[in-house]
């Protein structure tokens, strides 16, 4: 095994990419060895001594490909620190941060197959245009039509920052 922390995702839009590339970088700004990686290119997690991974939330849960991950790759996963991460929409909301508790059950499926050393949820970014399905599209022009959300990128860069400063230690492990 390496020193080599991997930082893996799964987005929709491209939000959640960036999310975690801003934590892959934070992480070797402070002089670990990152990988940041889409979850289908990850092949071996035993080159890695910590894994951070990361979701889009899409209809309260994490996508699939994700949850998948986290099932395929469980053993492996418990054997070394692991922070899981999500990019939801919800707390881009007027008043998002009160629904922090209620989001963060988002992350149960994930905490029942591996206990996270720490966990981020975070804002994301709303371009309506790149929504995949018509019926998402659609849905989201209504929100932003009733003043649910705001299109336009929502994303915390400091807060982001800040838990991947803190997860150093907790990676280290």
């Amino acid at each position: 095994m390496t020193n080599k922390i991997l930082v893996a995702y799964a987005t929709c839009t491209g939000s959640t990419r960036g999310v975690a590339e801003a934590i892959g970088k934070t992480l070797s700004e402070g002089g670990m060895t990152v990988d940041v990686l889409p979850m289908q290119e990850v092949k071996d997690l035993t080159l890695y001594r910590a894994v951070v991974a990361g979701s889009a939330i899409q209809d309260k849960k994490w996508l699939p490909e994700a949850v998948q991950f986290v099932r395929e790759n469980r053993v492996e996963l418990s054997r070394k620190p692991f922070a899981a991460f999500f990019v939801c929409m919800t707390l881009a909301m007027h008043n998002g941060e009160n629904y922090r508790p209620f989001v963060s059950d988002f992350l149960a499926p994930v905490r029942a197959m591996v206990k996270p050393v720490s966990e981020g949820l975070f804002p994301g970014a709303l371009d309506i245009s790149k929504v995949p399905t018509l019926k998402d599209r659609l849905m989201f022009r209504l929100s932003v039509l009733f003043g649910v959300w705001k299109e336009g990128d929502h994303r915390d860069w400091k807060a982001i920052h800040a838990w991947a400063e803190n997860l150093r230690p907790l990676l280290s492990r």
